[in-house]
C-alpha cells in the first residue's frame, strides 16, 4: 500500500537489481573494448542516440501516464466505497423504525457491510481469506467464488425482509437499494481494473529500446575518460528502467505489493466508522498494526 514511510528504497532497488548488474556489467565491458579493443575504431553520431532517447522518454511518458492513471482510478474508487458504505448505514438507521429490532438491523448491515469491504480487498489481492471473511460464511453455511458480490446479495435479502417486517416505505427502499447498486459498480471497476493486463508488448517494446540505447550510448560519448564513458552508460539506461519500473509498479494497485492501495487500511477505517454510526465501539482501536499492511 503507498504509505511514505512504509516504503524502502531498498525495496525499489530490489525490483530492478538484475537490470541495474546487467546494465554495469555491460558498461564496463564496452567502456574496455571502446579504449582498448577492437571497437576503439566503432563510432555512433549522438544525434542518433539523442533520436531513440528521444523516441523512448515519449513512449514512457505515455506509459507512466496511463499507469498512474489505473492507480488513481482503483484509489478513487475505493474512496467511493467509503462514502457509499457510510452512506447505506446511514439510510438504514434514518429508514427502519427506531425500536430494537430496527437498530439490530442496521447493526446486522454495518457487521455485514465491513466483512464486504475485507472481501473485496482480500478477492482483489488473490490472498487467503481473513478469519473475518471466513467466519462470516461459516457461520451462514454459504460459500461463493465472488463472496463480496454474495455478501451484496445478503445485504438486499436483509433488504427486503425488514422492508415486509416493518412496511417500509418503496420509496426508501429504492434510495438502500440504489446505494447498493453503487456498491456493485465499484465492485465491477475493481475487478475491470484488476482483470485487465495493461499490454505486454509495450513492455516489451520499452525494454527493448533502453537496451538498444544502452547498446549505442558508449560508442556515441567522448573518449576523453574511460570512467565518465561507463558511468554515463550505466546511469543513463538506469534512470529509464527505474522510471519503467514505476509506471510497472503504478499500473496493477492490487497486486499486494507496498505501492497497493491501501484496501486493508481503508476497509478497517470503514468498519470503524460504521460500528460507531450504530451505537458500538470501533472494532480497531488504534492505528493498525503493521501486520495489516501488505508489503
Amino acid at each position: 500500500m503507498l504509505i511514505k514511510k512504509r516504503i524502502s528504497i531498498f525495496y525499489f532497488i530490489r525490483t530492478i537489481k538484475w537490470d541495474v548488474l546487467a546494465i554495469a556489467a555491460y558498461a564496463m565491458l564496452a567502456g574496455t573494448f571502446d579504449h582498448y579493443g577492437i571497437l576503439s575504431q566503432v563510432s555512433i553520431p549522438l544525434a542518433v542516440t539523442a533520436f531513440s532517447g528521444t523516441v523512448l522518454s515519449l513512449l514512457l511518458a505515455f506509459r507512466t501516464s496511463q499507469s498512474y492513471e489505473r492507480w488513481w482510478e482503483a484509489r478513487v474508487v475505493w474512496g467511493a466505497i467509503v462514502n457509499d458504505s457510510r452512506t447505506l448505514i446511514r439510510q438504514v438507521k434514518q429508514f427502519m423504525p427506531k425500536t430494537e429490532q430496527g437498530l439490530a438491523v442496521a447493526k446486522d448491515f454495518a457487521a455485514r457491510q465491513g466483512v464486504w469491504c475485507f472481501a473485496l480487498s482480500e478477492s482483489l489481492r488473490k490472498v487467503e481469506h481473513s478469519n473475518k471473511v471466513s467466519t462470516y460464511f461459516s457461520n451462514i453455511g454459504a460459500n461463493s467464488a465472488n463472496k463480496a458480490n454474495l455478501i451484496l446479495d445478503h445485504h438486499a435479502d436483509a433488504l427486503a425482509a425488514a422492508s415486509e417486517q416493518f412496511n417500509i416505505n418503496a420509496n426508501k427502499q429504492v434510495q438502500i437499494d440504489a446505494t447498493l447498486a453503487r456498491l456493485c459498480d465499484s465492485m465491477g471497476k475493481c475487478e475491470r481494473i484488476k482483470n485487465t493486463v495493461f499490454p505486454r508488448a509495450y513492455s516489451v517494446l520499452i525494454h527493448f529500446l533502453i537496451y538498444v540505447l544502452m547498446t549505442m550510448l558508449p560508442f556515441g560519448l567522448e573518449d576523453q575518460s574511460k570512467l565518465v564513458e561507463v558511468s554515463l552508460t550505466i546511469i543513463v539506461p538506469v534512470l529509464f528502467i527505474a522510471i519503467e519500473q514505476t509506471a510497472i509498479l503504478m499500473q496493477d494497485p492490487f497486486e499486494n505489493r507496498p505501492t497497493d492501495t491501501p484496501m486493508t487500511a481503508l476497509s478497517m477505517s470503514i468498519e470503524n466508522t460504521l460500528m460507531e454510526m450504530v451505537g458500538e465501539p470501533p472494532v480497531y482501536k488504534i492505528e493498525p498494526p503493521a501486520s495489516y499492511y501488505i508489503m
